[in-house]
């Protein structure tokens, strides 16, 4: 366990987030655009950098290549960064074509 005050964050994540460089468009629970750079993403979730302003529990329609819109759960927001949580798991087969498109344009 780190020390008290340790600057390194405690990963308790169980699956791994691959790094990507991703920009589209989601939107709030007013229904109103949001734009998204995702950054890193997961079969289970995302991180993303965001311009607008989230709140913890707002709810994200966001669109992906491959597998369309997903529905996804703002669980932090810090500094314009939000961490979201899928609704539904992607299956893997879909979420590795996903990331095949994801990473073309890096």
């Amino acid at each position: 366990m780190p020390a008290f005050g340790s600057a390194k964050p405690i990963e308790d994540r169980g699956t791994t987030r691959d790094e990507v460089h991703y920009r589209t468009r989601a939107f709030g629970p007013d229904a109103r655009p949001v734009s998204l750079l995702i950054v890193n993403i997961s079969a289970l979730g995302l991180m993303a950098r965001c311009d607008a302003p989230c709140k913890v529990g707002d709810r994200l329609t966001v669109t992906l290549p491959i597998v369309g819109v997903v529905i996804a759960e703002i669980r932090w927001s810090l500094g314009g960064r939000i961490g979201c949580e899928l609704d539904q798991p992607i299956d893997l087969a879909s979420y590795y074509d996903l990331l095949a498109v994801l990473l073309r344009g890096r």
